[in-house]
């Protein structure tokens, strides 16, 4: 009996399989059928030993190998399944005839005979029927050649070698670099020197060092999978390799809330692939190593979920990596206006914008004046009511591509939805120096005004390099520090020609609202007001609150606003946790009082004799400030992002107000509520000092001459960090 096996990968028909019954009857053969597609459904026949679907399961496959077959064409997807079905292997190998019964199964078949080298192999029924009609004419002939072909094969053994050699280094660089072994110390130690090993060519280190650090992180080894890939980019030489570990490396320890240790040199190194880029004319591929760049420099854990910032202190040098690069030379470079704006018009309103995205809580005053003026005709614009607008302030790495000419698509956007607006105004008044900033500087203003007014945040992030400065007219800053920590940081803001002109305006804050009679015992309660941000760092105001009670355990302290939000980032989240277990501990005995948001802060502040800024930096810290107007007696911290530098805290603030620590924020307070006449007279002292210097009919001129009035601007002042820069101070009073 002559054995045949039938291979189908696509489907069967009834009929078919019953015609190619009937094509072998009477020659003593033994039929069996293996089908991809499936056996149910087809007829018996006294012929079909056994049918059989050799379809594997996606877990018997593997979730890797199952993903990369389904994109393989049906004949390789089809032997992927087929050389892993042992019925279908057993069987190849004692069949005398292998038939693909369609052009899909020649490809298992073919693999079939490799496996099986005395057997026919055919493509189609009647190919097969002549294979058995000669063997059964010529049966002595065939016993010598399947004896002989039955004789393993040089060839066939060479091959079989070959793949077990390249499977073997997989299979045991699978298990040495699992985690069972990653979790042991000389495991994760011998694996970080192999990936560090000089020698080994760059693409074998790249893709091992990938493998190495991710079985680190599973075997909850972070610290160890951010060594394995510094190891591997020290020894990298390939650009985007380099960029790519050291970059990774970077993330993980930013993930659990750390300064990366070799911060600089990923940010040098994505700087360096979008020079490369940038000179083979791929502006999309730069802009890309750009925004990763920028996107490590500006990460919130090192700016904002710490109570210090690695650009404080000298942004230039921070920032040299990305100053110093061709790209980035090119993508902040000056696109300019065809025409200067038009001086503002006499012969009808002024039609003035304001725009904003989401947070529009600083211009109230501001709106409601120009609102309430005959002469001035206002419209405002939030971004997010223009969702095609929106949504590209949500890609920096397309803003970069624009800037650098290499997606004009964005540009014909903004230009379709933003002109209608710039046509109508006069004077758009630009709130928070983020997306909408980048959006208007995209396009040419034609003579329209754009002022824009950055408050504190956005010099920490990637937006100020993103907006084009040259059209821009006028950026305001909310206080004298930061305008010298953002001219610092961007090239744009300094020199002349280009550079727009620079304001400093205090924040529109109606003080008036705050005077209000103090509560008898608020001479021993201090407050603090918006704890949310972990700049605010109220635990400063928690050690001042302890000092204060060990001399005077009537002292309490009242927290306005939001808890600390733990839930940004990891760093967050441990100073949420610190300042959780000190806050909760004095409340417990009734020294500290969270009250939460409340919708009518006059009335609390009214129980509120002593008002801290606790901060490490603000832009003007409005709370505080409002304290004082009620009559609190205010203490500030000396911010420490800029308390060595020309303006502070110390040069917007009279020095009496000022501490350096929480000592000697407590001796101020006990000095200066030590008796009901000294608080008294102090706190009216700050009180009429905030009311003359930052109320909002004071600082309305200032407005006034800013955005209706240009010409009128004061004389620019050099500015102390602007490198040589000018800039407009506009100061309602000088302390």
């Amino acid at each position: 009996m002559i054995d045949v096996l039938l291979v189908a990968v696509a489907e069967v028909p009834a009929e078919t399989l019953a015609a190619a019954a009937r094509n072998f009857e009477g020659m003593n053969v033994r039929l069996r059928l293996a089908s991809f597609a499936g056996t149910d459904g087809l007829p018996d026949s006294p012929l079909l030993a056994e049918r059989r679907s050799f379809a594997q399961s996606s877990a018997a496959l593997g979730r890797k190998l199952a993903a990369s077959a389904a994109k393989a064409p049906a004949p390789k997807r089809a032997w992927t399944h087929a050389q892993r079905d042992a019925w279908l292997l057993r069987h190849a190998r004692k069949s005398k005839v292998l038939v693909a019964l369609d052009a899909q199964a020649v490809y298992t078949v073919w693999h079939l005979a490799r496996v099986n080298t005395s057997a026919h192999a055919c493509y189609g029924v009647a190919a097969a029927v002549r294979a058995v009609t000669d063997r059964r004419e010529r049966p002595g002939y065939y016993t010598r050649t399947d004896f002989v072909n039955a004789l393993p094969s040089p060839k066939a053994a060479v091959r079989a070698a070959a793949s077990r050699t390249r499977r073997l280094p997989k299979a045991v660089a699978r298990r040495a670099i699992g985690p069972r072994v990653l979790r042991t110390d000389p495991g994760a130690r011998a694996w970080r020197m192999a990936v560090g090993a000089p020698g080994l060519p760059e693409n074998v280190r790249f893709r091992l060092a990938k493998r190495v650090g991710d079985g680190l992180r599973k075997a909850n080894r972070p610290s160890g999978a951010v060594l394995t890939f510094n190891a591997a980019a020290e020894q990298t030489r390939e650009p985007r390799h380099r960029a790519d570990l050291l970059r990774t490396a970077a993330q993980l320890e930013l993930k659990r809330g750390q300064v990366p240790a070799r911060l600089d040199d990923a940010v040098a190194a994505e700087s360096a692939c979008a020079d490369l880029s940038w000179r083979k004319g791929n502006g999309k591929a730069a802009a890309a190593s750009l925004a990763r760049g920028m996107e490590l420099a500006f990460h919130r854990v090192l700016h904002f979920d710490r109570t210090e910032s690695p650009m404080a202190g000298d942004p230039g040098a921070y920032l040299a990596a990305l100053h110093s690069g061709a790209a980035f030379t090119a993508m902040t470079a000056a696109s300019g206006r065809a025409e200067p704006a038009a001086a503002p018009p006499s012969d009808r309103p002024l039609r003035l914008l304001f725009v904003t995205r989401k947070n529009a809580n600083f211009l109230t005053e501001i709106r409601d004046r120009y609102e309430d003026r005959a002469d001035v005709e206002v419209r405002s614009l939030d971004i997010t009511n223009e969702p095609p607008l929106d949504a590209l302030v949500k890609s920096p790495a397309r803003m970069a591509a624009f800037r650098l000419g290499a997606d004009p698509a964005f540009g014909h956007t903004v230009e379709d939805h933003l002109r209608p607006h710039l046509d109508w105004a006069d004077t758009v008044f630009i709130d928070w120096c983020t997306g909408p900033a980048v959006l208007f500087t995209a396009v040419d203003p034609g003579t329209t005004r754009i002022v824009v007014r950055l408050h504190s945040f956005e010099t920490f992030s990637v937006w100020p390099f993103l907006t084009d400065f040259s059209r821009a007219d006028d950026v305001v800053f909310v206080g004298a520090h930061l305008r010298d920590l953002t001219v610092a940081a961007v090239p744009a803001l300094r020199g002349s020609g280009s550079a727009p002109a620079l304001h400093v305006i205090p924040n529109a804050m109606d003080l008036g609202r705050y005077d209000r009679p103090k509560s008898d015992d608020a001479r021993f309660t201090v407050g603090l007001t918006g704890i949310s941000a972990v700049a605010k760092d109220p635990r400063w105001a928690l050690a001042v609150l302890k000092l204060l009670r060990a001399s005077d355990d009537r002292y309490r302290l009242f927290l306005i606003g939001a808890d600390v939000d733990g839930s940004l980032s990891l760093a967050a989240r441990a100073y949420a946790a610190a300042y959780e277990k000190e806050v909760a501990a004095l409340e417990s005995s009734g020294a500290a009082r969270r009250l939460g948001q409340l919708s009518d802060v006059p009335a609390a502040l009214a129980g509120i004799g002593v008002i801290m800024s606790s901060s490490v930096r603000e832009s003007f810290h409005c709370g505080f400030v409002e304290g004082a107007a009620s009559g609190a007696v205010p203490v500030s911290r000396n911010w420490p992002f800029f308390a060595d530098k020309p303006n502070g805290a110390h040069t917007l603030f009279p020095a009496e107000w000022l501490a350096a620590t929480p000592q000697e924020a407590a001796d101020r307070i006990l000095a200066l509520t030590g008796t009901e006449e000294v608080w008294r007279a102090a706190a009216s002292e700050a009180a009429a000092h905030a009311r003359s210097a930052w109320d909002w009919p004071v600082v309305a001129n200032a407005f006034d001459a800013l955005l209706l009035s240009p010409s009128t601007l004061l004389s620019p002042s050099t500015s102390p960090s602007a490198e040589g820069g000018e800039s407009t101070e506009i100061r309602a009073f000088q302390p």
